[in-house]
């Protein structure tokens, strides 16, 4: 338990950080649940504009104490991390990193697992999967992460239509609506259902 009673989110990304973002916007003034970190894999990468805007700190990991090291165990348990959320982030999960939070890691998934999940699917090449397939709908799977890409057991999903006539960027901003509008919220109540800290509002 952190000196100030609050849950400590981690939060896992890649890339641009537009769900970063809105789950830090989310939680900004939260009573129990506080962004204290932000992990990201790729120097450059805009996530890490939004630390330094947010003032939070974060950690640039690189693959090889990632995989076959430690996994960054140490450091995430050295600044008291009760959950990781996995926001874009791309690099599959160690097993050590699974062991050490145990169903305490979320990822939010751009399709209706169990379809069009997967090594390599992600971002717009989920989106061109959906659209060569004809599928008529897509969505957003929020589910915990176990050792298998996209597997884990799923906590909340929701959909949207694919008309005729969407290209991948109008499925791919549909998408984003959904994450944007739902993410930050399944999080919060899951985190009420299973910490032991006080009770969310």
């Amino acid at each position: 338990m952190t000196s100030d009673n609050k849950v400590q989110l981690a939060v896992f990304a890649s890339g641009t950080g537009s769900n970063t973002q809105k789950i830090i916007d989310h939680f900004r003034e939260h009573p129990v649940i506080k962004i204290v970190l932000i992990v990201c894999n790729k120097p450059g990468a805009g996530v890490l504009t939004i630390t330094v805007e947010e003032n939070i700190p974060y950690l640039l990991i690189e693959k090889e104490k990632f995989f076959r090291g430690d996994g960054y165990v140490p450091e995430l348990k050295e600044r008291q991390i009760n959950w990781i959320i996995l926001a874009g982030f791309l690099w599959k999960i160690p097993l050590g990193l699974l062991k050490a939070f145990p169903r305490r890691i979320i990822n939010i998934h751009p399709a209706l697992l169990p379809k069009f999940g997967g090594k390599g699917m992600f971002g717009d090449f989920v989106h061109q999967a959906i659209l060569d397939a004809g599928e008529k709908q897509t969505g957003i799977t929020i589910h915990y992460v176990d050792e298998i890409y996209d597997h884990g057991e799923i906590i909340f999903q929701t959909s949207c239509a694919i008309e005729a006539g969407d290209t991948v960027k109008h499925i791919a901003a549909k998408v984003h609506a959904l994450e944007h509008a739902h993410f930050a919220k399944v999080i919060e109540k899951v985190i009420e259902k299973n910490s032991t800290k006080p009770k969310l509002r």
